[in-house]
């Protein structure tokens, strides 16, 4: 994994946002990276870190909980491409349509 991946991934999905989410980071223990046929693939649940204003409390409250996935196809850049429902699907990753069946398998279902 490259060394700004965690960041590229974060700031992939704080631009989708409106606002823009500022202070956060991916929570520890949640960050799944992988790749299968030459595209790159993360997943991972976000927090709010310190300095994070009472609108960006309001816009992670329940969005936050949910695991978000995101691919990077050679020469796109990060982008943010699915989330988990709420509640999760029981089958984790693995029901996420987006993320190739053999790297869910891999991360283990998402299930920490």
């Amino acid at each position: 994994m490259a060394p700004t991946t965690k960041a590229d991934v974060t700031a992939a999905y704080r631009d989708r946002t409106q606002p823009p989410l500022v202070h956060i980071a991916p929570v520890k223990g949640t960050f799944y990276y992988g790749s299968c046929d030459g595209t790159l693939y993360a997943g991972t649940r976000f927090q709010l870190t310190p300095g994070s204003t009472e609108t960006e409390q309001v816009a992670l409250q329940d969005d936050g909980a949910a695991m978000k996935y995101f691919v990077d196809r050679p020469d796109t850049g990060w982008r943010y491409t699915a989330s988990d429902g709420f509640p999760a699907d029981p089958d984790g990753c693995a029901a996420i349509t987006q993320i190739p069946p053999r790297l869910a398998a891999l991360w283990n279902d998402c299930e920490q």
